[in-house]
C-alpha cells in the first residue's frame, strides 16, 4: 500500500529503552529581528557567529533551522514565545515568522533537546528496512513549511551514508503507522535519533 506523503518534519515519540518521556523541552533564544523562519519540527542548532543554517546564519548563542551541514544540533524546535511588537500582547507560535523586531523582553524559543529522544520523521524516498536499520542517515536538503499551520516539512534523504560515515541521524526503526510503514513504497515513516547533537559526547560511524 502505497504511504501517504505528508512530511511533518519531527515529532518526538520516545525515548531509548522506553524511559519516562515527559515531551520536555529547553528554553533557548532567537534573536531579535532575526531573518529565518524556524517551524515545528525543524532541528536546529546553535549558532557560533559563522555557521550558517538552512535559512540564516544566526547570531553566536542563538538558534536557527539546521541543514545537512550542521552536525551539532540541540535538537527539535517546538514553538516560540514573545511579545508581539504591534499589539504588546505575549503571543505562542507554532513557528517562529522570522524577522521579529521585539521592543521588549525575549523571543525564547522550546527544543526537544534530550540526545536520547526519539523522533519520528517521513522518508524523502524508498528506504529498505534491512539496509537502513542501525544506519546513519542525514536529513534531505532542507524545504521550507508551512505558514498556515507552522509545521516542518523537513524529510530524511533517500538513501544511507554507507559504511564508515556519520550523518545527523541513527535510524532505529520503521514507524508503526500503518498509513505510512510501507518499507517498500516511498515516504514511509522512520523513528530516529540523534546522531550528530551537541550534548552527545561521539557522532558514531557504521
Amino acid at each position: 500500500m502505497a504511504n501517504l506523503d505528508q512530511p511533518f518534519g519531527l515529532r518526538p515519540v520516545g525515548k531509548l529503552g522506553s524511559s519516562i518521556n515527559n515531551g520536555g523541552t529547553t528554553k533557548y533564544r532567537i534573536a531579535d529581528n532575526q531573518s529565518g523562519v524556524i517551524y515545528k519540527g525543524d532541528p536546529v542548532f546553535v549558532g557560533d557567529g559563522s555557521d550558517a543554517g538552512a535559512v540564516v546564519t544566526p547570531a553566536a548563542g542563538y538558534i536557527a533551522s539546521a541543514e545537512t551541514g550542521n552536525i551539532c544540533c540541540v535538537g527539535v524546535f517546538n514553538g516560540c514565545y514573545y511579545i508581539d511588537p504591534t499589539t504588546k500582547k505575549p503571543t505562542w507560535s507554532n513557528y517562529y515568522p522570522g524577522s521579529v523586531n521585539i521592543t521588549e523582553g525575549t523571543i525564547d524559543a522550546y527544543v526537544y533537546d534530550d540526545p536520547n529522544m526519539l523522533f519520528e520523521v517521513q522518508a524523502s524516498g524508498t528506504l529498505t528496512y534491512a539496509t537502513v536499520v542501525n544506519n546513519n542517515i542525514d536529513m534531505l536538503t532542507y524545504a521550507a513549511g508551512s505558514t498556515v499551520n507552522g509545521q516542518s516539512k523537513v524529510e530524511l534523504a533517500a538513501a544511507v551514508t554507507g559504511s564508515g560515515a556519520t550523518a545527523q541521524f541513527v535510524v532505529i526503526g520503521i514507524s508503526e503507522d500503518p498509513e505510512n510503514n510501507d518499507a517498500a513504497s516511498a515516504n514511509s515513516n522512520w523513528v530516529v535519533r540523534f546522531n550528530e547533537h551537541r550534548y552527545l559526547r561521539t557522532a558514531h560511524t557504521f
